[in-house]
């Protein structure tokens, strides 16, 4: 399980703005102003007055102190915590890797993390084994839950995404292995599909990486106040 470094706050969210801030009331009273690490949209997740959770950073220094963790919400399941920080699932990823907890990406000796490849990108982790084909491997994490227990992605369009998937086609043309694994911080999520409505550019390059090769894996997290951790996978469905 990744833990957090120290207990997180309760706060009351009051709104969310300029993507990357939100203002939330402390149980003490106090008003601040905390980091938000989630460029998505956070829909269904950023109803004012729902109950969050904040990581403190201890670093007196920095303008936001404090960054926005977790999220108490019903996404059509009853209440759950849900995971926000879109930067979490990396951490997740690699010590779901380093415990051989995901089959597909077992026994790599060697795991480096942010790799030059493609057009100007870095690869969330290159696996390499003297014995068979390097692999690719791309992290995204998912938040957005419509209907219960279906988990989408991307919860708003992602040009960006859409280039991850074409690069890693690439990497398969060229004789590797590329993975796309999404990791679902909605523990009630029992079934993962692309949110085409949202951007069809990005399902279209979706359909066109896993026709080309490209493995598509989720799994869906376990989330609490003290950690997260990846615990299952679940099917991906076309909605």
């Amino acid at each position: 399980m990744m833990r957090y470094d120290s207990a997180l706050i309760p706060a009351t969210l009051a709104r969310r703005y300029k993507r990357f801030l939100a203002d939330v009331v402390l149980d003490s009273g106090d008003a601040t102003t905390v980091h938000v690490a989630n460029p998505g949209a956070m829909t269904g997740l950023d109803r004012p007055l729902s109950r969050i959770w904040l990581s403190d950073s201890g670093n007196p220094l920095r303008k936001y102190r404090c960054t926005w963790e977790l999220v108490e919400t019903d996404l059509g399941s009853g209440s759950e915590l849900v995971g926000v920080n879109t930067g979490q699932p990396h951490e997740l990823v690699a010590e779901a890797i380093a415990a051989g907890l995901i089959p597909e990406l077992r026994n790599y000796p060697s795991v480096r993390r942010e790799v030059k490849y493609g057009e100007r990108s870095r690869i969330d982790f290159l696996l390499e084994d003297p014995g068979r084909q390097t692999c690719y491997l791309e992290v995204k994490n998912v938040h957005l839950m419509r209907k219960p227990r279906l988990a989408e992605f991307p919860d708003c369009v992602t040009e960006r995404g859409a280039k991850h998937l074409r690069e890693l086609a690439g990497m398969r043309a060229k004789g590797a292995r590329a993975v796309l694994l999404f990791a679902i911080q909605i523990p009630s999520a029992t079934r993962f599909a692309i949110a085409r409505d949202i951007d069809p550019a990005y399902g279209a390059a979706f359909e066109a990486a896993r026709e080309a090769g490209v493995e598509m894996l989720a799994w869906r997290c376990s989330v609490h106040l003290t950690g997260i951790e990846i615990v299952a996978p679940v099917p991906i469905v076309d909605g």
